[in-house]
């Protein structure tokens, strides 16, 4: 019998048949966008839009920015011989390490107790190490901020030989994947007729990006924050009156900040998927109670992000539901 040929070997991704060599190859830009899909029933306007970040191939807004930050790490030459530590509460932690064992780059996680265990079980099996951290150990100024510290901790023992940071909180790396993907994505979907865009404070990465791209098109787009309360439930996002503002945030390019409770948040989410069927996680809720607050703009297109989905909240949504006034 004749050998076989390993055809594999030269073989290429082909978006157009939607074959895939290795999953990173899913990973968008502006030549293979997320989705972009109206609201049609959970809000009263008809221009409202939501990207579905959640489509990306590691489940968040997060794969772009992870992308960049490793690879990033790899063309300085910072990764060479050592580990990445991050401080995540969850998406970023999650990507990170499934784009790490791609690349058989070892992860350690440090992130908040409150995530839920749906995140900390993933990051286990894609073989990162996590370490959580109680807001005991935190700063008292900055409570949220514990395992933003204790990663930095990890990054500097063993004189910084073995650990390195990738630091999405300052890292510009993290603002220029949503500078070159998200925000001409969102351009181009649009056809230039976006007039409004919301996204959560966080490691502002994206509110930052998406901001600068789309104020150098059109100055007089609405940049809009959303911002949770102190003491909040919800993933992803960061207030700022117990945490410490980026060094990725960039005011000027915010036109709007809007403070949404964490119950409107979450009732929006549940509305979300009974009227609209979309499978969102409780910071799109927020950003969608936001919009409906803010009442979207007059003419053109309103996009808010969908940075990843429910599947990570379920247990959240199994102790709110019928117990703390949400409908069942």
């Amino acid at each position: 019998m004749a050998a076989r040929t390993d055809i594999t070997t030269s073989r290429i991704s082909d978006r157009a048949l939607r074959r895939f060599e290795d999953i990173r190859d899913l990973l968008p830009d502006v030549d293979n966008p997320t989705p972009l899909v109206r609201v049609r029933n959970a809000v009263s306007a008809d221009n409202v839009y939501l990207k579905l970040e959640w489509m990306n191939p590691f489940g968040s807004i997060k794969d772009r920015a992870a992308s960049y930050l490793i690879d990033g790490l790899i063309d300085s030459g910072a990764l060479e011989g050592r580990e990445i530590v991050e401080a995540s509460s969850g998406n970023t932690a999650i990507a990170l390490a499934a784009i790490g064992a791609t690349n058989g780059i070892k992860v350690t996680i440090t992130i908040p107790d409150g995530v839920p265990e749906e995140s900390k079980t993933l990051l286990r099996m894609l073989g990162a190490e996590v370490w959580e951290t109680p807001d005991e150990l935190c700063p008292v100024d900055h409570p949220k901020d514990g395992a933003i510290a204790l990663a930095r901790s990890i990054a500097a023992s063993d004189g910084g030989s073995r650990y390195v940071m990738a630091d999405q909180y300052e890292n510009p790396d993290n603002v220029r994947a949503h500078y070159e993907s998200t925000g001409p994505e969102i351009w181009n979907q649009t056809d230039g007729e976006v007039s409004a865009f919301f996204a959560g404070f966080g490691t502002c990465g994206t509110l930052t990006g998406v901001g600068r791209y789309l104020k150098e098109r059109n100055p007089d787009v609405q940049i809009i924050a959303i911002e949770p309360e102190k003491g909040h439930r919800l993933p992803g996002l960061k207030s700022f009156a117990e945490a410490n503002e980026p060094g990725n945030l960039d005011r000027d390019v915010i036109d709007d900040v809007i403070v949404v409770p964490d119950d409107a948040a979450y009732e929006m989410t549940l509305l979300l998927h009974r009227k609209d069927g979309l499978l969102v996680g409780p910071s799109t809720g927020a950003i969608v109670h936001a919009i409906n607050k803010h009442g979207g703009a007059a003419d053109g297109i309103v996009v808010g992000v969908s940075p990843d989905s429910s599947a990570k909240y379920t247990t959240y949504f199994t102790d709110l539901l019928g117990t703390q006034g949400l409908p069942t």
